[in-house]
């Protein structure tokens, strides 16, 4: 079980870094990472994290500068917004999309990771993290399909598998289920206010002022596992 501390990414007792991963993970979900990559690999797709573990400050980071315009914000369809004609309330709004509130994100627990296939890569593409790579003819449709088929065996699921009127899909976003599912549970709305409460995060009265729509519309709204789970 995670503490609070580990819950809202402000400590890194949890995770192991894994230098040639070039990312760190929750004890326990390293491993069925690994042996998950070794079998894709066998069948000639190579699993790449662009993305695991980030601390509070890392996510704020990234929230703080969607704030201010600094990183884009995109619409569903993943065209980029006018971050100038948003109200600040609007902004929140924009930005909890695709970018989870510091505090409220699955990336704290070191279980959840974002992948690519990097054998499937063309020279000099730049990765957007956006579902037309997932799709038909996108360039990670082979890793999804092979996702598909294989993902569970080793605890994986997508917690943003469909829209569910918070995040939008994130097929590339994978969870290991057998701590996540505890995680989620531990995380209650009074864990997450109480680390946006004592945080500089920008907007941070906007979200404390609705920090129970955003818990129960971006952080406990997720699509479950689609096999049996002990947490």
């Amino acid at each position: 079980m995670l503490n609070e501390l580990e819950l809202t990414g402000r400590t890194r007792t949890h995770v192991v870094q894994r230098d040639e991963l070039k990312a760190a993970l929750q004890h326990d979900t390293l491993q069925p990472f690994l042996a998950m990559k070794d079998a894709a690999m066998r069948d000639g797709i190579a699993i790449q994290i662009v993305s695991a573990f980030r601390d509070f400050a890392a996510q704020q980071s990234i929230w703080d500068k969607k704030y201010r315009g600094e990183r884009p914000l995109y619409d569903a369809g993943g065209n980029v917004r006018d971050h100038a004609k948003l109200s600040p309330a609007e902004l929140v709004d924009a930005i909890v999309c695709w970018s989870a509130v510091p505090g409220g994100s699955r990336h704290h627990w070191g279980t959840e990771i974002d992948v690519i296939d990097s054998a499937a890569l063309p020279e000099g593409y730049r990765v957007r993290l956006l579902p037309d790579e997932a799709g038909l003819g996108g360039v990670f449709y082979r890793l999804h399909q092979w996702l598909d088929v294989n993902m569970a065996q080793f605890g994986f699921f997508r917690p943003y598998r469909t829209f569910r009127g918070g995040v939008h899909p994130e097929p590339w976003h994978l969870s290991y289920a057998p701590v996540s599912v505890g995680a989620l549970q531990a995380l209650t709305p009074e864990v997450f206010a109480e680390a946006v409460r004592s945080s500089g995060v920008l907007g941070r009265e906007l979200v404390l002022a609705r920090a129970g729509e955003l818990y129960r519309q971006y952080v406990a709204n997720i699509d479950a596992p689609e096999f049996p789970v002990s947490a």
